[in-house]
């Protein structure tokens, strides 16, 4: 882990599109609430092919990197130590300088581990179905087996749930798989006791129908909010809640790995929440 110092660091959030990234938002009350003077963050437009040369080519005060799509996984394959979680979900948000090179973790974790607790009520060993099978999908099999997950169905557009089928079951989740198109899928989310949507819109549009009959909602996407699959829970009267609270949880293990420093929880998402226009 980084230590705070005494000097002025840098940091910065890599991806494209990166302009309306709020990592910025995040690290900078983080960083004003724990008085680190001269700390920076910027946002850099970056693709994966180019993520290797500009980190290796980063000024040396450039602490650490937020890293969204399309990096993630260039960031796995550009670390010189990699921690368990990373490597089992298969991406990296967040890289780390060290003495000896680039540490890479992937706090998309706590993200959804944060998101997840943030219902309140959640059984210990929690059922979930997972819509969408991509990418994000993989830190919320983490998320849900860091908080005692056992039973996940994973249902996607086509049959193509194996890689993050293979990576629930490396997390110790009882694994199976159904098409979104599947006439079983209403009574799995029915029972399940919580549903996750990581599908994009405009294409989880057509799925609002099975949103209804869950018992709580986690939704990946935040803004505009509500989401699609947002506005159908509250319809329905189901508990929900946005990809908002996993930016948020993201970003603290982030600021921790940068700084050394726990994170200033309440300073952070009071900054998030004014960027948001939610108060």
């Amino acid at each position: 882990m980084a230590g705070a110092g005494g000097t002025p660091r840098s940091a910065a959030v890599l991806g494209r599109p990166v302009e309306h990234s709020l990592s910025p938002v995040l690290h900078g009350a983080a960083y004003r609430a724990l008085g680190l003077d001269g700390w920076t963050y910027e946002r850099i437009d970056c693709d994966a092919e180019q993520l290797p040369t500009l980190v290796d080519s980063s000024p040396g005060d450039r602490i650490g990197y937020s890293v969204t799509m399309p990096g993630k996984f260039a960031a796995l394959g550009h670390a010189s130590v990699v921690s368990d979680r990373a490597r089992i979900v298969g991406s990296a948000n967040t890289l780390v300088r060290h003495a000896d090179g680039w540490y890479a973790d992937c706090t998309d974790v706590d993200g959804a581990t944060g998101a997840l607790a943030a219902f309140g009520d959640l059984p210990a060993r929690p059922a979930a179905v997972v819509l969408g099978v991509g990418g994000t999908a993989r830190p919320v099999l983490a998320g849900l087996a860091a908080l005692g997950g056992v039973r996940v169905v994973l249902a996607s557009r086509r049959d193509n749930a194996g890689p993050a089928a293979d990576c629930g079951r490396a997390l110790g989740l009882d694994v199976s798989t159904v098409l979104l198109t599947d006439p079983s899928l209403p009574g799995e989310i029915a029972r399940a006791d919580v549903t996750v949507n990581t599908v994009p819109e405009p294409g989880v549009r057509d799925l609002t129908g099975l949103i209804a009959g869950a018992r709580r909602l986690l939704d990946v996407l935040y803004d505009p909010w509500p989401t699609s699959a947002g506005a159908a829970a509250q319809a329905a009267g189901v508990p929900v809640i946005g990809g908002d609270v996993m930016l948020l949880n993201q970003a603290f293990g982030q600021v921790e790995l940068f700084t050394g420093l726990p994170a200033p929880r309440d300073e952070m998402a009071a900054a998030l929440a004014e960027a948001l226009g939610r108060h």
